[in-house]
């Protein structure tokens, strides 16, 4: 699971001089590079680079190649047409040698940076197909005039299709993930993990697999695609070298052998031959065997995410994308997280859920601070700023889970909010008071509920015996985040985190309360288009929590909504009864996510969760947009280069990347394999 960014920054200055050795000496370095449609293009730096041995810089070299190598494998599951409009578009930046300054030009070169960015023709977050603002005649001119080819060939019936027919057609993949539930969200999603297979044929399929009585955990049907034959056979084809994305996975094995070279401890190598060998076969009980011995590296400074991770992107929420991280420990601030980390039995055991579904004995919490220094696949651009890993709920119970919070990319969307004229907090809190508040307090209660979600929220809780992993369906991500959030919502007030040294008083969590709220309930629909539904998971999860603790604050006026000169604004004006909501709502979504009431998860999703208010919503769209902010941030990597002393690498140095554009022309002439 990770955590995305509200990309809703108030207290940055607070967190700039709470942050220790980040950017001390900043000169002239800018961290926002890029601006376009919604989205910001940032940059990060790496601390402590300087001061990891020669070896662990070349760790984490071939570690970071290994990510880049899996790009293309996120593009494809994406969507069957993504790679080879993404490659018409390199052709076109790459060659083309008219006029680049000319409207039409610019708006092709905005559709670029869109496709780029979210690995793909659809929006990353809203789901919908996106297309170019330069008429299509312009488009066709640009290929023509590069000599690119704009027929396709599609590889399941062989017809030929042409490429800006496949652009411009709003009826050619509408969705990346359908969210029409009046239809079948599996044929109606353009994302690859399924072929010619229904939602209820694809349900019937891994329905048939779990066998009652046998009761040994395993993982199934995260790294395939589920493909029926003509004769109507239903089978699974694995992701794997030899097989499908074998090329990449190829690529990716290769970096991984030359990484283990330079592992920093045995339990590291035997990680990475564990996931080459799951690459080299498709077997999933190898996957399983890797998250199990990757939960059990501690040690090192070094670490990584490699694989078929989260779901997400399944309508069905089974089936994993592509994605990729590699991280170096923050040894200082992850004194945080090893504080929250050690109580973790008192937060269980004292949790506001029904005690059949608490851990009776919490296992092999691991929680760090980490600097990321390679963001890859569906980490990349967008990237989240916590991941609690593995997923697997036997895995957490039996074995544990890694938590971390990503301190540089938090930091990198403080400091590039500085850069900014203006801030929504002037804009959308109700007074002074709730302004001071935030500016006092939210930089360390943002990184805390952070912590508390990852480190603890995702961790928490488990599933009575018998219920699959998979029983709540399209909606299992939802749930899943709002458990995580409302766990760390809940002990954000509670004293023990003052008497661990964790918050500096009993006041600071009014400041989250608020701006959760705040956000969930209004704020964060600045980044959905006026007349769509809510679509995204975090993004739902938020506005369930919001909207049902208003709701049910109604009589007792715990939440209340506020109109002055003509804005509205959400006020809370009972902390202490809004920390009981949470601890009721926390209840039930375990109880769902416990029992695996899809029933119930279903009605809670669909009532709080999805429509928007017309209303507020144009009303936030037009004051966000006043503010000239863009509601999307994503990141380009630092380049590692290889120091070389007479034939030798000496040393890695960081270059830090301002070309967006180019580093992605760049990975397309490098990584590319599909």
């Amino acid at each position: 699971m990770k955590i995305l960014n509200m990309f809703f920054v108030c207290g940055a200055a607070a967190s700039i001089a709470a942050c220790g050795n980040f950017d001390k000496d900043q000169d002239d370095f800018r961290y926002t590079v890029d601006q376009f449609a919604d989205i910001k293009i940032m940059r990060y730096r790496i601390p402590g680079w300087d001061s990891l041995s020669l070896q662990q810089k070349e760790y984490v070299y071939h570690l970071g190649e290994a990510a880049k190598y899996g790009r293309d494998i996120i593009w494809a599951q994406n969507c069957q047409y993504n790679l080879p409009v993404r490659h018409a578009v390199e052709d076109i930046l790459n060659n083309y040698q008219g006029d680049r300054e000319c409207e039409d030009f610019q708006n092709f070169l905005v559709y670029a940076k869109r496709l780029f960015f979210s690995n793909g023709m659809h929006h990353h977050y809203a789901e919908d197909k996106f297309f170019p603002e330069c008429p299509r005649e312009y488009f066709a001119s640009l290929l023509s005039s590069v000599g690119t080819d704009t027929a396709y060939a599609d590889p399941d019936s062989g017809e030929s299709i042409d490429l800006l027919e496949i652009i411009y057609n709003p009826e050619i993949a509408p969705q990346r993930k359908s969210t029409d539930k009046t239809g079948d969200i599996v044929a109606q999603s353009a994302v690859t993990y399924y072929k010619g297979v229904t939602r209820q044929e694809a349900e019937d399929f891994y329905k048939a697999m779990i066998d009652p009585a046998d009761s040994t955990p395993v993982s199934y049907g995260l790294n395939t695609r589920l493909v029926k034959d003509s004769a109507g056979v239903i089978t699974e084809v694995p992701y794997r070298v030899g097989g499908l994305y074998g090329k990449p996975l190829e690529k990716i094995s290769g970096e991984l052998r030359k990484a283990a070279f330079y592992a920093e401890n045995d339990m590291q190598k035997k990680c990475i031959d564990l996931l080459i060998n799951y690459y080299m076969t498709g077997d999933l009980q190898l996957w399983d065997d890797y998250n199990i011995a990757w939960v059990q590296d501690t040690a090192g400074t070094v670490d990584f995410v490699n694989g078929f991770v989260e779901d997400y992107n399944d309508p069905l929420g089974r089936k994993a994308s592509w994605e990729a991280m590699v991280n170096i420990k923050d040894h200082d601030a992850s004194l945080r997280t090893e504080i929250i980390s050690a109580n973790a039995q008192w937060f269980e055991d004292n949790s506001p859920v029904d005690p059949r579904f608490r851990k009776e004995k919490v296992k092999g919490i691991s929680a760090k601070v980490i600097n990321a220094t390679t963001l890859a696949g569906d980490c990349y651009p967008s990237t989240p700023i916590g991941i609690n890993l593995p997923n697997a709920d036997w895995i957490r119970k039996d074995y544990g889970s890694k938590s971390v919070t990503i301190a540089n990319i938090t930091h990198a969307y403080d400091l590039a909010a500085l850069e900014a004229p203006k801030s929504l907090i002037s804009e959308f809190a109700w007074d002074e008071d709730e302004i001071a508040m935030a500016k006092k307090y939210l930089s360390i209660t943002d990184e805390v509920h952070t912590d508390l979600h990852e480190c603890l929220g995702h961790g928490s809780g488990q599933l009575l015996p018998g219920v699959p992993a998979g029983a709540l369906g399209e909606y299992s991500s939802t749930l899943e985040e709002a458990r995580a959030d409302l766990f760390g919502l809940y002990y954000m007030a509670d004293p023990k985190l003052v008497e661990l040294g964790v918050l500096p008083d009993g006041e600071a969590y009014k400041a989250e309360y608020s701006s959760y709220i705040r956000n969930g309930i209004m704020v964060q629909f600045n980044r959905i288009e006026l007349g769509r539904q809510n679509t995204e998971a975090h993004m739902q999860n938020r506005k369930l929590i919001a909207e049902w603790c208003y709701e049910h604050g109604l009589e007792d006026n715990v939440i209340e909504k506020k109109v002055r000169d003509g804005k509205t604004y959400f006020v809370v004006n009972d902390f202490e009864a809004l920390r009981g909501l949470f601890a009721e709502l926390l209840g039930e979504v375990q109880r769902i996510k416990s029992e695996g009431d899809y029933e119930a998860g279903k009605a809670l999703v669909e009532k709080y969760a999805v429509n928007i208010d017309p209303e507020l919503h144009k009303e936030v769209k037009e004051r966000y947009e006043s503010l000239g902010l863009k509601p999307y941030g994503g990141f380009v990597n630092p380049d590692i280069v290889p120091v070389m002393e007479g034939g030798k690498v000496v040393d890695y140095r960081i270059e830090y990347v301002s070309d967006y554009v180019g580093q992605m022309l760049e990975y397309g002439r490098k990584y590319s394999t599909l």
